[in-house]
Parts: structure tokens; sequence; C-alpha cells
């Protein structure tokens, strides 16, 4: 696999093509950094509606950019479909844009519900033609798995990397019907993969390491990354381009998420 191959992916449930590292504004990086990476080629965007960088970067690049951006966002509480269509409506005039490429229930389970109004209220959202894809960021992998095997979900946003790999046993084996789109994020375990764990004597992993982890399993479509600033994002970028992890490097990364695991 080349590294434009391994880079860039057709996703359906986007119906565009992705630059499968994604961004998250959530750790630093500024409006300026933001429109600079999407200048760039990323065009997975996740917008939490706290993130008022991203929110200004978006403004101002959408106008210009709209059809190749991905742009996922969701309401802060999904309890309610008031409050669904509140966050989409909203998004929307702040965007001057028709639609969200991706609308999103966030950690269903505890901050969002299933319910049938909220079911029902995403499926007339995305009648309406105001979202397309529907997802959810989930850390119960086996509900994660029944409901990539049946429910209106294309889209789930999972918690995956070297030391939590438990998406690979139950999640990704019930992808195949339906193939929704899977989203990875905590690609560093919250920055854990990147510090030398007591006793451990081999290289300790960088961040760009770590989302090649993510991108070399088939089944991730993108892996976000949230930079502090534009210098990291650069580097995260050239380890890309190293391409997909090797059977060495593989297995090293394995050990490793084992050992941070404990």
């Amino acid at each position: 696999m080349d590294a434009v191959s391994f880079l860039q992916r057709d996703v359906a449930a986007f119906g565009k093509r992705v630059h499968r590292l994604g961004l998250s504004a959530s750790f630093g990086l500024d409006a300026a950094g933001i429109e600079a990476a999407l200048e760039r080629g990323i065009n997975y965007v996740f917008w939490n509606p706290t993130a008022r960088a991203m929110g200004t970067a978006l403004k101002a690049v959408t106008p210009r950019l709209r059809d190749r951006l991905i742009i996922a966002t969701g309401p802060t509480f999904g309890f309610f479909a008031g409050s669904l269509r509140k966050r989409v409506e909203t998004a929307l005039r702040f965007l001057q844009t028709d639609y969200l490429d991706v609308f999103q229930l966030y950690w269903l389970g505890r901050t969002s519900a299933w319910t049938s109004s909220v079911v029902d209220e995403l499926l007339t959202l995305q009648r309406e033609g105001k979202v397309r894809a529907l997802g959810a960021s989930i850390h119960d992998r086996p509900r994660a798995g029944k409901l990539a095997l049946d429910s209106p979900l294309t889209l789930f946003m999972l918690r995956y990397n070297a030391a939590h790999p438990g998406a690979e046993r139950e999640v990704f084996p019930h992808l195949a019907a339906r193939k929704p789109a899977v989203v990875a994020y905590t690609a560093t375990d919250w920055r854990r993969l990147l510090k030398r764990p007591h006793g451990w004597k081999d290289p300790v992993p960088t961040a760009g390491d770590c989302y090649r982890f993510c991108l070399s399993n088939p089944h991730v479509d993108v892996v976000l990354c949230g930079p502090a600033n534009v210098q990291q994002l650069d580097e995260n970028l050239r380890a890309l381009e190293r391409g997909p992890l090797a059977v060495d490097e593989m297995a090293w990364m394995r050990a490793f998420g084992a050992k941070v695991h404990g």
C-alpha cells in the first residue's frame, strides 16, 4: 500500500473521499492552524459544540471548501428530540450550509440515549436532508457490535489504540454486512502511549506511530488527532507518509500497548 492509498479512501457513509487523519480541536490548535490543516487536505473534522476555534475556522473555510469537507458534530447531550434538532439547525445557520455530513450522539448510554424518540428524530433530520450519515461515539463495545449489525447508524466513533484493541474482537467482526464507517479516537490513550512505563527497555512510540497503528487496521476509516500546534500536526502528517506498520512494528506496538494497559 502506497502513502496515497494509506492516507485517503472513499467511504460510502460520507459519499466523499476522506483524508484518514481527522482533526479534533480540543487540545490547543488555534483557528489559523485549523484553517491551515484544512487547506492542506485534511477534510474530516470533529466539531464539538464547545470547540470555539474549530467553529471559527469552519465558518471561514466552509463556503470555499464545502464539497470536500466532512463535518461531524452532535449535541452536547442527546436525550431529547428537541436538543438534536436545535443543534443541527444552529450548526447549519452558523456555517451557512444546507447539510451536516455526520450527526452523531456523544457517548451513547451516558450523555445520550438510544430511545424511539431520539431515533425517530435522527431519521427525520436525515430525510429532510439536513444530515447525511448518522453516528454515535460509544464505549460499550458489545452494544456497538449489535448496533453495527442492525441500526440506522452508519458511523461509529470508537476508542481504539494499542492499549485498548478490544474493538478488534467486539466490533470489527460485525461490520461486514452494512459497512458503517469507523472513526478511531484516543489513539495515544490520552498520551499514556507516549510515556515509558516502568521496566520498558525498547523505544517508546510517537503520536505518529499511534495513528499508524489505528490506520493499519483496514476497518478504521479515520483516526482523530488533536495537535496542540502546527508543528505537531506536521509531525503527524510526516509520520503517516511512512504508510502502515510493518509486521515487526505492529508486534512492537502491541507489546508496548499491553505493557501500558498493565
